[in-house]
């Protein structure tokens, strides 16, 4: 994240956002979904996908110059895994989606959405105000 115009709490937050963002997805379809017959329920690591996109600018500082070679991944362009949720209970008709867990899931996602944007808010917020030079005009 080093090569970020702003400092990696930024960087971060952005990669956390369309993190949030993908989560929602998932769990948003996994209601739609829960009449479906033989529906199974999807599961994302927000967690796992975070640590591996905002460590991924650690990885191989290697330009590739050749088509084989494995190029640095750039923070946040890490494609989460989106999974069968193995947890799943199997009702009458096939389907594993458990409604109320995933009700949960996106209220607490939604949560944590607000949150880092509220904290990227005070931080672009801070540096108005440096470039501002303090609020000295």
């Amino acid at each position: 994240m080093g090569d970020s115009l702003f400092d990696n709490t930024i960087g971060g937050l952005n990669t956390a956002l369309n993190l949030r963002l993908t989560n929602q997805g998932v769990i948003s379809s996994n209601i739609a979904n829960a009449d479906t017959p033989g529906y199974h329920a999807q599961k994302f690591e927000f967690e796992n996908a975070l640590r591996d996109a905002l460590q991924a600018g650690d990885f191989m500082p290697m330009d590739a110059e050749d088509p084989q070679h494995i190029r640095k991944q750039v923070p946040g362009s890490i494609m989460a895994e989106i999974y069968e949720n193995p947890n799943g209970v199997v009702n009458a008709d096939g389907n594993t989606v458990d409604r109320n867990a995933e009700q949960v899931s996106l209220a607490e996602n939604q949560i944590h959405y607000d949150m880092s944007t509220e904290l990227l808010k005070r931080k672009l917020s801070l540096l108005k105000y440096a470039i501002g030079e303090g609020g000295s005009r």
